[in-house]
């Protein structure tokens, strides 16, 4: 069975960031990773410092052919991990998939896997995200400057996201599809900015080959927007880590201290399973990058302050 420093699950920037710092610290590192990023249907990502427009696929690229040249490093690309064992010596972890049927032992591990998007059950959601549908404001809310746009969730925090919505657009109707909470008080907040809301069940959104034009409610009337937000409902993926019974908050995710350290000595988390706010990849990479640190300096024995 191989030994290695550290094992990392997830190959987006939280995970690659980690392993790039990891490698050049002379650490040896093995990163497992499905190949299904969350992000796979977005053109472009923005807000990344040198890369804002990248296609988020690219990005990856780019960052696993930096870290193929180092000798310390190796991925398990189209595979996943399917459990962490936690003993006295450390952690095995337990590799299936693409091809692979293998156990490593590792010192450390670092969860990754960031979270899954539940979208409200909409049929064409899918045809028109990443295009003129998105999830994050702060990451293509430019691209739709003055356009007339929708928010369209089913959670309880419609209002903020409204609020912040209306940087980019001053025509901003909010779709609650009869489920998403938005108080009376809360809308008259929002009518101050000229924020509609909208609380009737939808159908669908629609479009066409330019993109989408429109939401498209149950009762048979069509609002016409440009483009869209959806807020979708985040699920952090941890069923492999279930035995390693790590601390979590009531919405699941991962509870870390200040530099990423999980309820349990040795597994550390970055990225999005441990990091609820903004979705970007820049904040994902720099929790990565924060990580590595504080396995290097534990793999040192340097105290803690």
């Amino acid at each position: 069975m191989t030994s290695v420093d550290v094992v990392i699950i997830g190959a987006g920037p939280a995970g690659l960031s980690a392993a790039l710092n990891l490698v050049r610290a002379r650490r040896r590192v093995v990163l497992v990773d499905s190949n299904r990023p969350r992000n796979s249907a977005t053109f472009h990502s923005h807000g990344f410092m040198t890369r804002d427009g990248v296609s988020p696929l690219e990005l990856r690229r780019l960052g696993r052919e930096e870290l193929d040249a180092y000798p310390e490093y190796y991925e398990y690309r189209q595979t996943r991990v399917g459990a962490v064992a936690a003993d006295d010596d450390g952690f095995t972890v337990a590799v299936a998939g693409g091809g692979a049927g293998e156990e490593f032992r590792a010192e450390n591990v670092i969860i990754a896997t960031g979270v899954a998007e539940i979208m409200p059950q909409l049929p064409s959601i899918r045809a028109f995200y990443g295009t003129s549908l998105h999830s994050c404001m702060e990451c293509d809310g430019f691209e739709h400057s003055g356009q007339r746009l929708a928010l369209i969730g089913e959670t309880d925090d419609l209002t903020a996201h409204a609020l912040l919505l209306s940087q980019w657009s001053e025509d901003i109707i909010v779709f609650t599809n009869a489920v998403g909470t938005v108080s009376d008080d809360d809308e008259e907040l929002l009518a101050e900015r000229r924020i509609l809301v909208d609380r009737r069940p939808i159908s669908d959104v629609s479009g066409d080959q330019t993109g989408m034009t429109g939401v498209t409610l149950a009762d048979g009337a069509s609002v016409p927007r440009q483009a869209g937000f959806i807020r979708p409902r985040y699920q952090p993926q941890l069923a492999y880590a279930d035995s390693l019974g790590l601390a979590v908050d009531g919405e699941g995710y991962l509870i870390v201290d200040g530099s990423g350290r999980t309820s349990l000595a040795g597994v550390y988390a970055a990225g999005d399973a441990a990091l609820p706010g903004p979705q970007q990849l820049i904040i994902a990479a720099g929790a990565g990058a924060r990580v590595a640190a504080t396995i290097n300096r534990d793999l040192a024995g340097v105290p803690r302050r």
